[in-house]
């Protein structure tokens, strides 16, 4: 019981103490909507303001110097090098496409006589 007495005496202390050193609000002059307004604007025009998570310089955004079919060309280019990664792991870039002499009726002719053959394996059986 004395322990709770001691500890609420000690909070209702540090709150008076904390209370008496902030600056009365009495004191101070009011401040308007609009020049609350006015300050958010020019700290966000200077760059003041933080947006989002990460730091991000408060330079000038770049314009780009390329037209937007370069940069489409060059990211194709990128994809078919392998350059870009697909997804998010390590994927191993595409293979070449290759195309392939025969026509259509000599793929047909040739997977028939295979399986003739019995070179292609039926269900799941190994």
């Amino acid at each position: 019981m004395k322990l709770n007495l001691i500890a609420t005496a000690l909070v209702v202390s540090t709150s008076l103490l904390a209370q008496a050193q902030e600056p009365s609000q009495a004191a101070s002059k009011p401040v308007s909507r609009a020049d609350v307004k006015a300050e958010a604007r020019a700290a966000n025009k200077a760059g003041q303001i933080a947006r989002g998570d990460c730091e991000v310089s408060t330079g000038s955004p770049s314009k780009s110097t390329k037209s937007r079919a370069d940069v489409s060309a060059e990211a194709k280019s990128a994809v078919k090098t392998g350059a870009i990664a697909r997804g998010d792991c390590e994927a191993p870039p595409l293979a070449a496409e290759t195309k392939s002499t025969k026509s259509r009726a000599e793929v047909k002719v040739e997977a028939q006589a295979a399986n003739k053959a019995g070179a292609i394996k039926k269900g799941d059986a190994p």
